[in-house]
C-alpha cells in the first residue's frame, strides 16, 4: 500500500501561556491545518491511502492546564464510527478542528490520522475528575476516507504534559483498512511502555501502526529513526511515524518503516516540513529471524586480556565500559546480571575511540523505566570520559558480534550510521539465552551498535 507521513514544523503560538479566546486559538489552529490540507493533497495526488501527522502538530505545546483550554475540541470517545464529522458538524459544539480533517480525508478520499487536544467534561461522581470539572487529553483520531471518525486514542504516558490527563483506563486503539488490515495507534513517549503499546500489538496482533510523535532527539541510543526502526524490527511490524519538526528543539526524525526496509527523514540542518511517500507491503504473516545462520558463540576466550573497565554516563544512566582497542579482539563487560559481549573487526584503524558499555537498571531521567542494555558507540573524543556523548558522524567501518544474557525478551536492536543514517544487521535474534546482532561492514560510519532491551516488569 503507499503511505504518507508528514514532518510538520508548527506555527507556534508565541505565548502558549497566556489565555486566549476560543477565536484566536482557532485562527492559530488553521494555520497549521492549511498546511495539513496542502500536504494532504500533495499525499493524494501521489496516490497514498493514508496519511499520519505529528502531536502536537496542530497546537503546539509549552501550555499550562488553563491557557489550553481554548485550543480544545470536543471528541466524544467511542469506537462506534458512527459520526462523520464533515457530514454532520451540528452534533457536538466545539468540534472545529475535527471537522476540518474530517473533510480533508473525505475530500482526497484518504485515511487521515491526527493528534489534538481535546476535552471531556467530568462531575463529582466521578473520583478521578479534575478540580476544574473536565478531563483534557492528548489525542489521535483516526478518520476513513469518507471522513467519518473511525477510533481516538488517548495518550497514556504523558511527557511532562502538565496541562493534560492521564486516561483512567489505557485505549487499545486501532481501526480498519480495506488496503492493509488493522492499523494500530499510539503516540510518543508510548512507544517505550508496556501498556498500551505492546499490548495493543500483541492481543490485536496488529502488523501496521501510526504513531504521531514530538520527539526531542537523544544520541546515542534514543534518536528518533533509530528507535522507530528498532521497534518496527522487534515487533515484524510496519509503522508510520510522523515527528514534528523544531531542530532548535532537537525534534526531527520521521519514516515510514518495514521489519527490513525505511524511508526516513532527519534533518537538523533546515527548517520547514517535509512529506513522505512510500510504497510498503502489507505484513501478514509472523515472520521468524533465521536464528539458526547466526554466527558466533560465547567463548571464555578474551576475558583475560579485556582492557581496563570504566564508567561513564550516557543517557543519564551510569554505564560501565570498555575500550574497543586494536584491530580486531574479543570483548565482554558487565553489570547486575547481564554480560555483553563483543567480536569485532577493524579492517582500517581510524583514530576514533570506540567502546563497549553496560547498563542494567532503572533509568530515572526524563521518565522512569527499567532498561538493559549493551552498546557499542562512537565516543565524543578520544579520552575515556567523552563515551557516552551524543556523536553525529563517525568514519570507522567495524565488523562486529555483539550478544548478551538479556533477562527480557523485549530487545530493540539499534544500529545508527554517521549522519544519523541507519543500517540493519545482517542477523539478529535469540540463541541459547542470548539475543545476538550481527553485522559485516555498515554502509557508513558506525555511530551505535546496540542491544536496547526494555525489562517491562521492573518499572
Amino acid at each position: 500500500y503507499v503511505a504518507a507521513v508528514y514532518e510538520h514544523e508548527s506555527i507556534l503560538s508565541p505565548a502558549p501561556a497566556a489565555w486566549v479566546e476560543r477565536r484566536s486559538a482557532l485562527e492559530l489552529m488553521g494555520r497549521n491545518l492549511d498546511v495539513y490540507e496542502q500536504q494532504v493533497m500533495a499525499a493524494a495526488r501521489q496516490g497514498a491511502q493514508i496519511i499520519v501527522f505529528p502531536e502536537d502538530g496542530i497546537h503546539g505545546f509549552n501550555f499550562t492546564r488553563s491557557s489550553i483550554y481554548p485550543y480544545l475540541d470536543f471528541v466524544p470517545h467511542s469506537h462506534s464510527g458512527k459520526w462523520n464529522p464533515c457530514r454532520e458538524p451540528y452534533l457536538f459544539s466545539d468540534t472545529e478542528v475535527v471537522q476540518r480533517l474530517s473533510c480533508m480525508a473525505l475530500k482526497n478520499k484518504i485515511f487521515l490520522v491526527a493528534n489534538l487536544g481535546t476535552k471531556q467534561p467530568c462531575g463529582r461522581s466521578d473520583p478521578r475528575c479534575p478540580a476544574d470539572g473536565r478531563y483534557q487529553f492528548n489525542t489521535n483520531v483516526a478518520l476513513g476516507a469518507d471522513g467519518t471518525l473511525l477510533a481516538t486514542y488517548r495518550k497514556h504516558n504523558l511527557y511532562f504534559e502538565y496541562a493534560l490527563d492521564t486516561p483512567p483506563e489505557p485505549d487499545y486503539a486501532f481501526f480498519d483498512t480495506p488496503f492493509a488490515g488493522k492499523f494500530g495507534m499510539f503516540t510518543c513517549f508510548d512507544i517505550l511502555f508496556f501498556e498500551p503499546a505492546v499490548n495493543l500489538i500483541r492481543q490485536y496482533n496488529l502488523k501496521q501502526i501510526v504513531y504521531p510523535a514530538a520527539w526531542m532527539n537523544q544520541l546515542p541510543l534514543l534518536s528518533a529513526v533509530e528507535f522507530q526502526q528498532a521497534f518496527a524490527t522487534a515487533f515484524n511490524v510496519n509503522i508510520l511515524a510522523a515527528n514534528i519538526h523544531h531542530p532548535t528543539l532537537g525534534m526531527t526524525g520521521s519514516g515510514i518503516y518495514t521489519p527490513v526496509k525505511s524511508f526516513i527523514y532527519h534533518n537538523m540542518e533546515s527548517y520547514g516540513g517535509k512529506l513522505i511517500v512510500a510504497e510498503i507491503p502489507v505484513i501478514t504473516t509472523d515472520y521468524k529471524t533465521n536464528l539458526e545462520k547466526t554466527p558466533g558463540r560465547v567463548s571464555g576466550k578474551g576475558k583475560e586480556q579485556s582492557p581496563p573497565s570504566f564508567y561513564a554516563e550516557m543517557m543519564y544512566d551510569n554505564f560501565t565500559f570498555v575500550p574497543v582497542w586494536g584491530e580486531k579482539g574479543e570483548l565482554q563487560v558487565c553489570a547486575n546480571t547481564l554480560c555483553c559481549y563483543l567480536n569485532y573487526q577493524r579492517p582500517v584503524l581510524t583514530d576514533e575511540l570506540y567502546a563497549l558499555g553496560v547498563f542494567d537498571g532503572l533509568h530515572t531521567v526524563h521518565g522512569t523505566y527499567y532498561v538493559q542494555a549493551c552498546a557499542l558507540v562512537k565516543c565524543g573524543g578520544l579520552s575515556f570520559s567523552t563515551c557516552g556523548q551524543e556523536v553525529t558522524d563517525a568514519t570507522a567501518l567495524i565488523d562486529f558480534q555483539l550478544w548478551g544474557n538479556m533477562s527480557t525478551p523485549y530487545i530493540f536492536p539499534l544500529l545508527l550510521t554517521s549522519g544519523i543514517t541507519l543500517d540493519f544487521a545482517d542477523h539478529m535474534g535469540w540463541k541459547n539465552n542470548y539475543y545476538f546482532l550481527s553485522k559485516n561492514r555498515t554502509s557508513f560510519g558506525l555511530l551505535t551498535a546496540a542491544l536496547y532491551g526494555r525489562w517491562y516488569e521492573k518499572d
